[in-house]
């Protein structure tokens, strides 16, 4: 499957957005557009974190500037195994398996045993569970 993607001008961004930042998904947490100056064009300050990893990211655009939108699906799965930290999940429609990091006590969803179902996120390499179905 091939990450999608679709470009947007950077001033339509919205806090809850999903961007693309150094190749990054990022959810938009904050939006500050400044006015033009006598030189220059309006910017947009955005500070975003990334879904997968929560690491800060920024980024500082002109309004009118493209930024990436990544398509990122939900889709469901299966647990196969837990093994430490990792968690190895199988689509339940293209029968793949992902390993996926455990997910923390602080992203409420409950502890997870193998055969329990699950939705989760992939974008690249990097998987995420979403919730416990």
């Amino acid at each position: 499957m091939v990450d999608e993607k679709k470009f947007e001008q950077a001033g339509s961004l919205k806090p809850g957005h999903l961007v693309l930042i150094d190749g990054e998904v990022c959810q938009v947490k904050s939006v500050e557009k400044s006015k033009p100056g006598k030189h220059g064009a309006a910017k947009v300050r955005v500070t975003a974190f990334n879904i997968f990893t929560g690491q800060k990211r920024g980024l500082l655009k002109g309004t009118d500037g493209e930024v990436e939108i990544p398509i990122v699906p939900k889709a469901d799965a299966t647990v196969v195994a837990i093994v430490g930290e990792v968690i190895q999940i199988m689509d339940v429609n293209s029968y793949e398996t992902f390993d996926a990091p455990k997910p923390d006590a602080e992203s409420g969803i409950p502890a997870l045993k193998s055969g329990d179902a699950i939705e989760y996120q992939k974008y690249g390499n990097a998987v995420k569970i979403v919730r416990k179905r």
